[in-house]
């Protein structure tokens, strides 16, 4: 997927006013999942993506361990869209994150699942790319 379709579908499936915005969410959850993956992780996830967005998965060294909770919280203050409200940034998350899963090789997200803890939260970030994988 070239970069000007994954921000598109970012855009449209967050119903966002403006590319800017979907960047900006993008880089948000992208830096944001960075920090709480392994490196190689975060880099091997990111080498699938255009190198405009992967790059932000290549700029931590070391993983921290934060709930799904603080996850949020910290995707919410780095967006430039006006995150006021919490359930609009945890929806804008799952968006990033289901265009970077059809973006990307299934085992690549899968891998970066295992990573993070399904009790504390982690899989409502995958819910909606959960939904558009089951049959209808």
């Amino acid at each position: 997927m070239q970069y000007d379709d994954v921000i598109g579908e970012v855009q449209h499936g967050a119903q966002l006013d403006s590319r800017e915005a979907a960047l900006s969410i993008s880089r948000a959850t992208l830096t944001t999942l960075s920090e709480r993956i392994q490196p190689g992780e975060a880099e091997n996830l990111g080498a699938q993506l255009p190198e405009e967005l992967g790059r932000f998965l290549e700029d931590v060294d070391d993983v921290e361990r934060f709930e799904f909770e603080e996850f949020i919280d910290r995707v919410s203050e780095r967006s430039e869209v006006g995150e006021d409200d919490r359930a609009d940034a945890a929806f804008h998350a799952q968006i990033v994150m289901e265009v970077v899963t059809e973006a990307v090789e299934p085992g690549a997200i899968d891998d970066v699942r295992d990573q993070l803890p399904t009790d504390e939260g982690y899989g409502d970030l995958f819910e909606l790319a959960e939904q558009e994988e089951s049959p209808r």
